[in-house]
């Protein structure tokens, strides 16, 4: 009998975040043959408001699935509303079902989401959710949280975890390039991940890194 290979999950807010804050990570992990699934809680309708929702909802998956080419990880999408997701989610069962079914299916051995230190309700409401299905999880895998718009993260007492993406930075960036929509906006600013990545992998003694809290 075949090993199953491992299995880590990725929480992502918006369609790019998983990028931002885990890209170098999950190209890593997918080269050296794991499985790596992104969850999106949203397609991002607010982010073109002159434009039809539709038309919005498919331009933003499109980029999203050319990102997850890039990185060779795969994608499950829901369409909470923005600024609304706890709303949404306290609403109807499905999200939860869908996002136990997943776990139970999976038994990914590492779940990544955002840190509750992030200003952007969505992301808050991410962790949330996350919480609310990981402590009803009975034999639990190890849960991380990333950053996005917190500069500074509060979860010092918590371990952390530095990755050396030295070799796959170049990937991460290539991928954040497939979400030509959000260059018409206020975009993540390339020199903060820059920075960040330079930052963490000074931690390492490496060229660039990613950083992770281990919650749980």
């Amino acid at each position: 009998m075949s090993k199953k290979e491992e299995t880590i999950i990725v929480f992502s807010a918006h369609s790019d975040d998983f990028v931002i804050g885990a890209g170098g990570t999950i190209a890593n992990y997918t080269k050296e043959g794991k499985k790596v699934i992104a969850v999106i809680f949203t397609y991002g309708e607010k982010s073109h408001p002159w434009l039809k929702e539709s038309i919005v909802k498919k331009m933003r998956s499109d980029e999203t699935l050319e990102a997850a080419k890039v990185l060779k990880c795969q994608t499950i999408f829901f369409d909470l509303k923005e600024f609304k997701f706890m709303d949404d989610y306290k609403k109807n069962d499905k999200v939860k079902n869908t996002l136990l079914e997943l776990i139970k299916k999976e038994k990914p051995s590492k779940i990544f989401t955002h840190s509750d230190d992030d200003p952007h309700p969505d992301h808050k409401g991410v962790y949330a959710i996350t919480k609310d299905i990981y402590d009803g999880l009975k034999n639990p895998p190890e849960l991380y949280i990333y950053s996005i718009w917190n500069p500074v993260s509060f979860r010092t007492q918590f371990p952390s975890l530095y990755v050396d993406i030295s070799k796959t930075f170049r990937t991460k960036l290539k991928a954040l390039k497939t979400f030509r929509s959000q260059k018409l906006h206020v975009a993540y600013p390339l020199f903060l991940l820059i920075y960040r990545a330079i930052k963490d992998g000074f931690k390492l003694r490496k060229r660039f890194g990613e950083h992770f809290f281990r919650i749980q």
